[in-house]
């Protein structure tokens, strides 16, 4: 346990790097890891998928409630997330850290062990080191495709099935237990307990059903994506990128708003439920533009459905042709707008 008096500015870049280091997770395929200017990483398969991501503090975690664990947690798999949806296996992360000089050297070794509680087999090669006046965290997550092509949001057609992988609105419903001071989080590890420790864990650490990106790429998956702005918006990208319109199903997600029930109550109960929704409305919208939980959302010929689909996903509509109409979303049959969910220029 590291003394929490002690904090970053307490330390030279090359101490705290020490204290770092150890905590990162190595993988394979790597042969020069951490400590040289840059890293050298093999791509086997001639190609690597890549993807980045930025955290600010107080956009998009706030430390009163947020450990270290937790930030580095959700750094690495909201990128991780984005490389298993295009159907490759993740090998490798780069992160930067800007740190401020009062923040404790604990909670960015806290940090170092959510990045590497959460990186799975593939290791952290490097990044950087920089002091500011809030905490700003960058990944750069590289994957290998293992010889098959990458699976892009623009290959759904008319008669796919769209099928999902994951939990939907959780992490909404954490967000908003949180924000309405229901529950608390604290550094190092969820504030609650009981029913409601699933929601607040789902927005603090979210989770990705990782392997199964690369599984729907060797099933033949036409087009996925990571659910990550709110399964509305995201349905609308791959609709958009289709040139389709995308129907679900309001049948196929009852179980994921049953499930969000305790939550709505507590709000109720409280009387904090955001924007006065009920708890029908509040759940619903929840899973259809919550956003954060990081599943995979994508579509399959039908006779690949009929087989049955690669687990964990689970079919929750269809893909239909324009036929005169914009390509979008329809929630049984009824068009909805996609413009919902998470947008970072409007919140």
């Amino acid at each position: 346990m590291t003394d929490p008096t002690l904090r970053v500015r307490d330390l030279d870049e090359s101490e705290l790097l020490a204290r770092i280091f150890p905590l990162l997770p190595s993988g394979e395929g790597v042969d020069v890891g951490p400590g040289d200017d840059a890293a050298v990483v093999r791509a086997p398969d001639g190609r690597f998928v890549v993807t980045t991501d930025v955290l600010v503090e107080d956009r998009h975690f706030r430390r009163r409630w947020s450990g270290g664990y937790d930030v580095g947690a959700r750094a690495a798999v909201q990128n991780l997330a984005d490389v298993a949806a295009m159907g490759a296996r993740p090998t490798s992360l780069v992160v930067s850290l800007v740190a401020p000089g009062d923040l404790e050297v604990e909670w960015v070794t806290s940090f170092a062990r959510g990045l590497a509680g959460s990186a799975g087999p593939a290791a952290v090669v490097g990044g950087d080191l920089s002091s500011g006046e809030t905490v700003m965290v960058s990944v750069t997550v590289h994957g290998d495709l293992e010889g098959r092509e990458p699976v892009l949001r623009s290959g759904a057609r008319p008669g796919d099935v769209v099928a999902y992988a994951g939990s939907l609105g959780t992490s909404a419903a954490g967000l908003a237990l949180l924000d309405a001071g229901v529950a608390q989080g604290s550094d190092g590890a969820p504030g609650a307990a009981g029913a409601l420790a699933p929601f607040v864990s789902a927005y603090l650490r979210p989770g990705s059903p990782l392997a199964a990106g690369p599984a729907a790429a060797r099933a033949g998956a036409t087009a996925m994506l990571d659910v990550s702005d709110g399964l509305l918006r995201d349905a609308g990208r791959v609709a958009r990128a289709s040139g389709v319109v995308l129907d679900l199903a309001v049948g196929a997600l009852r179980a994921d708003v049953t499930a969000l029930m305790p939550a709505a109550v507590e709000l109720a109960v409280a009387d904090a439920s955001p924007t006065g929704l009920d708890g029908a409305a509040l759940t619903e919208a929840w899973v259809l533009a919550g956003g954060e939980d990081h599943g995979l959302l994508a579509t399959f010929p039908a006779q690949v459905a009929a087989r049955g689909l690669p687990a964990p996903f689970r079919p929750v509509g269809d893909v239909v042709a324009c036929e005169g109409r914009e390509p979008g979303v329809l929630v049984d049959g009824v068009a909805r707008t996609a413009d919902v969910g998470w947008d970072h220029f409007r919140r």
